[in-house]
């Protein structure tokens, strides 16, 4: 949402917001470029605005709803805003389960060193770009476009790039048919990482990030970039905020959030530090580590060390009407290895005791993960 709204600003809507929890770095981020952000309890509608936009986790008894619709002001799901505000581009969008940010990230930066100044909204920050956001004036725009609810149906796109697919809001055979529809229509290039992978040099860590680099020189290359300036613009790729972000030696953050993206951040950090390592992982939502249990206890039991140890946060409520019937215990039972904490203070303080070859953040949601990182990386660095 908060790329939504830097686009619309950028493209010259006046965007106002709303939010249950106006102190995270997103919300500051809009501020500073003149957003202004409400509570959210409907204060911020009013006479003057024309359309709310609302994201699948917004409840139909939100009263920022309840308020737009008693006035008669149109509401528009997040999806089909992106979509209009990018309705003026040729459409080159990025699905997937894994990886989506990072080729988006990558596609645009390929595209803009090739001089193609294409307009790019991400579903993570990206470093050198404003937020999540690149703004540009020709004739394609790169978006991540998301699945977890199915929305991406709202999009028509001119091209298109599956990175791949595995089991997370949904099992993989629904979201492969989810997939195979989406790309049924595309009438440009499409390039389909579960039929075609490859590996490709990049300067960003781990295997995973090889194969999205294929996928992003691929279209750029169908998109008509040279392929010697799309291969020298891979090596100048900067990364992806949250994408095993590095702070100080050992000591990293990460968006993993589901079993395949936990693997492969695991199996990657342990590439570089091959001696025991810590993970702090919270999950993102009761409904997914609800659906994912099995798959989570099965990856972790697999892929972790003996020396290796996993701390777990309690799920992040984002409050709303979730089932809160299962939590981080759940998950703790089925996995040896692995220890409960209250709360990132009692991690920090678990870490201070105990020494590893590196550390790990990691989860979707909680935006205070990457400054328990700085935290650890600040101690372990004395």
């Amino acid at each position: 949402m908060s790329a939504l709204a830097t686009a619309m600003l950028r493209l010259g809507d006046e965007v106002t917001g709303a939010d249950r929890n106006l102190n995270t770095p997103n919300i500051r981020f809009l501020t500073g470029l003149g957003v202004k952000c409400f509570p959210d309890d409907g204060s911020g509608i009013d006479a003057k605005t024309d359309e709310v936009v609302v994201s699948t986790a917004i409840e139909q008894t939100n009263p920022g709803i309840a308020k737009a619709q008693d006035m008669g002001i149109e509401i528009t799901h997040r999806a089909r805003a992106l979509a209009e505000v990018l309705s003026g581009y040729r459409l080159v969008a990025v699905v997937g389960t894994c990886g989506k940010s990072t080729v988006t990230a990558m596609l645009g930066h390929i595209l803009a060193e090739c001089g193609l100044d294409p307009m790019c909204v991400n579903g993570a920050n990206t470093i050198g770009w404003e937020g999540a956001v690149r703004y540009g004036e020709g004739e394609y725009a790169v978006a991540e476009v998301d699945e977890s609810d199915k929305s991406l149906v709202a999009f028509h796109p001119y091209a298109a790039v599956v990175t791949n697919s595995s089991t997370d809001h949904y099992s993989k055979e629904e979201m492969d048919e989810v997939f195979d529809a989406f790309v049924k229509d595309v009438k440009g290039p499409v390039v389909d990482g579960r039929k075609d992978q490859g590996e490709m040099a990049v300067n960003a860590p781990g295997r995973h990030n090889r194969n999205n680099a294929y996928l992003a020189y691929k279209m750029a290359v169908a998109l008509g970039c040279d392929e010697a300036k799309a291969r020298a613009a891979l090596a100048t790729f900067r990364g992806v905020e949250r994408r095993l972000q590095r702070y100080g030696e050992k000591v990293y953050d990460d968006y993993a959030h589901n079993p395949e993206k936990l693997k492969a951040m695991w199996t990657t950090v342990k590439e570089s530090h091959p001696g025991g390592i810590c993970v702090v992982w919270r999950p993102h939502g009761y409904g997914p580590l609800r659906k994912m249990l099995e798959g989570l206890a099965a990856m972790f039991n697999e892929t972790m060390g003996p020396d290796d140890r996993l701390l777990l946060l309690p799920v992040y409520d984002a409050g709303g009407t979730a089932r809160r019937d299962v939590n981080a215990g759940d998950l703790a039972a089925k996995v040896p290895g692995a220890i409960t904490v209250r709360d990132l203070d009692e991690a920090f303080e678990w870490i201070k005791a105990h020494e590893f070859a590196a550390y790990v953040t990691c989860g979707a949601r909680d935006p205070e993960l990457p400054e328990l990182a700085r935290r650890i990386a600040d101690e372990k660095a004395g």
